[in-house]
């Protein structure tokens, strides 16, 4: 039991050292997919093991507890990347699950902003947290530095909501 507690714990640093996701290896998913995915193609690692890829690349095949312990798997590798939630988005779709494939879709935007700026920003979400203006500040921000467009009108839209509702900061 030792050695898993060890390995538990190694796992866990590397999180911590590596917390933020990065997509630049994993962007070649979605172009390799000559057909749209329909709800049959569901589970992907097990029907397209060959479409799911970690974000530096690795195949699913290669991630295996014997690469965990050898370190040849980091935390990043065990990150799930954009292509591979707008894949399940085309499946989800495909079943009539619309409302989920535009949550994947938000997902895999999300992918790229770095886990304590993520926290911020939902952090910013809570009511009587954040001015309109700062509300916008971040909707621009997932607009312009992160090609977040879908977020960056879910900040907007909450803006304007939480204005109407009176839940910006100073409104309490």
């Amino acid at each position: 039991m030792s050695e898993i507690d060890d390995l538990v714990a190694k796992i866990v640093q590397q999180i911590g050292d590596n917390g933020s996701a990065s997509t630049t290896a994993s962007q070649s998913a979605t172009t390799t997919n000559e057909k749209e995915l329909k709800r049959n193609d569901y589970p992907l690692y097990s029907k397209h093991p060959e479409l799911v890829r970690s974000p530096s690349g690795k195949a699913l095949k290669d991630i295996t507890l014997d690469n965990v312990i050898n370190n040849n798997i980091k935390s990043n590798d065990l990150r799930i990347t954009p292509d591979t939630l707008r894949l399940q988005g085309e499946v989800a779709s495909d079943a009539g699950r619309d409302a989920i494939q535009r949550n994947f879709k938000r997902a895999a935007e999300l992918t790229s902003i770095p886990d304590a700026r993520l926290l911020e920003m939902y952090n910013a979400l809570r009511p009587y947290r954040s001015t309109k203006a700062e509300l916008l500040a971040i909707s621009s921000e997932l607009k312009d530095k992160y090609n977040a467009p879908v977020n960056a009108g879910w900040f907007a839209e909450a803006a304007d909501y939480y204005e109407s509702r009176k839940k910006l900061k100073g409104d309490n």
